[in-house]
């Protein structure tokens, strides 16, 4: 089957707008492969910190994307799919607010974009792929036959992210969180390469104050008309 003619279900949309919940439910319902792309920008922040890089040097940070080896596993116990990075399982320490926005700081390169819009694209196998980031829909497959925006407000996805965080035992405040997502958001939205915005086609849903469940219903439509 041509990889053109594979079908692909975008969802793009800013830190704690549901994306990775969002995503992972409608993969599974609709039993296609998952891409998070946000894991691949956390990999490599994570990987240029382990070397010592400085963030801000651009032809540094883009040589480690162009070497980093990224690889998802399948956990057996139904778990969490595991994030190897140049060998070492990195998956806990992809989740924390530093990794966040180490990806979030590295994005901005139009190096590192490039040295992983090929790994992103190789994603796109049969039956079906559900592509989670921020430029899914724009740029990586912008010829995807559904594409969907998710958001909330600042506030919400800060109140999202501190019980994750908190759950994890790991010791935040909900103030500085909502800090670092107005901050990330900006930056997102004004980098010149890729700047987060919907696509003119797809649905924007806003999910501040809705159950998972209610999300799910509404992205499964767009595939699944009733």
């Amino acid at each position: 089957m041509p990889a053109n003619s594979i079908p692909v279900l975008t969802i793009d949309g800013p830190s704690g707008s549901g994306k990775g919940t969002i995503s992972r439910h409608v993969a599974d319902q609709l039993g296609w492969h998952l891409l998070d792309s946000g894991a691949l920008y956390r990999a490599v922040g994570y990987a240029a910190g382990a070397e010592g890089l400085d963030l801000s040097d651009a032809e540094a940070v883009t040589r480690c994307a162009e070497a980093t080896r990224i690889r998802f596993r399948d956990p057996k116990d139904g778990g969490e799919t595991r994030v190897i990075v140049n060998g070492h399982d990195a998956t806990d320490e992809l989740r924390t607010e530093t990794a966040g926005a180490a990806a979030s700081a590295i994005a901005v390169f139009p190096g590192v974009r490039a040295a992983l819009f090929d790994k992103q694209r190789d994603f796109r196998k049969a039956p079906g792929l559900v592509a989670d980031g921020r430029d899914m829909g724009t740029v990586i497959f912008p010829d995807a036959r559904y594409k969907v925006f998710l958001t909330a407000s600042a506030e919400e996805r800060a109140k999202r992210r501190y019980k994750q965080l908190k759950d994890k035992g790991l010791n935040v405040t909900l103030a500085a969180l909502l800090r670092e997502i107005q901050a990330r958001d900006e930056r997102d939205a004004a980098r010149t390469v890729a700047p987060l915005r919907p696509a003119a086609d797809a649905l924007t849903i806003d999910t501040t104050g809705i159950a998972v469940a209610s999300v799910v219903a509404a992205v499964l439509s767009v595939v699944r008309p009733a």
